[in-house]
C-alpha cells in the first residue's frame, strides 16, 4: 500500500507542480519584474540543500535578500522581519511564503515533493552524518514544499524539535495526510503571522 501511495504522491507532484506553473505564470512574472526592477541581482536565489537519503540538490526560490546576504550579518539565519538585507519586495514574499513558488521547478525534476520535511543547508544545524539514527529518518522521503511541521509548528519551535514532527510526517505518510496538509497550507496562505521566532534560544528562518 506505501508503495501505491508514493506512486501516487508523484504522480500528483509532477501533475500538480506543471498545472500550478501554468495557472500562477502571470503572478511568477509580475514577482521576477518586481524583484528585477527593485534590487540589484539575480531574480533567483540558488541554494544546496539536504534532500533524499542526504543528497544535495540545488533549492530555488525568488531572491528576497541583497546579494550575498548569507556572508553579512546573521549568516544564514533572519531573527526579524526588520533585518535590513530583506529587500522591500522581500518582505511581502516572506510574509506571504511566495518566495517558495520557483519551488515548483524543484518539484518537477524530482528533487522535491509537494510536502515532505523541509530541506536543510548540508553543514547546518549538522551534516548528514551528524543526524541519530531516528533524526534521519527525516530525509527518508523527498523534502517538500510545504509539510506537516509548516501547518502546525513552523519556526516557533528549534530545529531539533521539528524532527520528531517530520519522522511522525514520514511514519503516517498515506495521500490523504497529504492532502490535508496542502489545503491547511492554502489555508494559511491567507493569514497573517509572523515567520520568525521571538525567543533568542531559538532558531530563526533561514536565508
Amino acid at each position: 500500500m506505501r508503495v501505491l501511495n508514493l506512486l501516487i504522491k508523484r504522480m500528483i507532484d509532477l501533475f500538480g507542480s506543471l498545472i500550478g506553473v501554468i495557472i500562477i505564470s502571470p503572478i511568477l512574472v509580475i514577482i521576477a519584474l518586481s524583484i528585477k526592477l527593485t534590487s540589484k541581482g539575480p531574480v533567483f536565489f540558488k541554494q544546496e540543500r539536504l534532500g533524499k537519503n542526504g543528497r544535495v540538490f540545488k533549492i530555488l526560490k525568488f531572491r528576497t535578500m541583497v546579494v550575498n546576504a548569507e556572508k553579512i550579518g546573521s549568516g544564514l539565519f533572519v531573527k526579524t522581519e526588520s533585518d535590513n538585507r530583506i529587500t522591500k519586495i522581500g518582505k511581502v514574499l516572506r510574509a506571504t511564503s511566495l518566495d517558495e513558488l520557483p519551488q515548483l521547478w524543484n518539484v518537477v525534476t524530482g528533487d522535491m515533493s509537494l510536502v515532505g520535511p523541509r530541506p536543510p543547508v548540508p553543514h547546518h544545524p549538522y551534516k548528514y552524518e551528524g543526524y541519530s539514527d531516528f533524526q534521519r529518518k527525516r530525509f527518508v522521503m523527498k523534502p517538500g514544499m510545504t509539510g506537516l511541521t509548516q501547518v502546525t509548528v513552523r519556526n516557533s519551535v528549534s530545529w531539533d524539535e521539528r524532527i520528531p514532527i517530520d519522522v511522525e510526517y514520514i511514519e503516517k505518510f498515506n495521500i490523504w495526510l497529504d492532502i490535508k496538509i496542502l489545503f491547511k497550507t492554502l489555508q494559511k496562505l491567507f493569514k497573517s503571522e509572523s515567520i520568525y521566532i521571538q525567543a533568542e534560544n531559538k532558531n530563526s528562518r533561514k536565508v
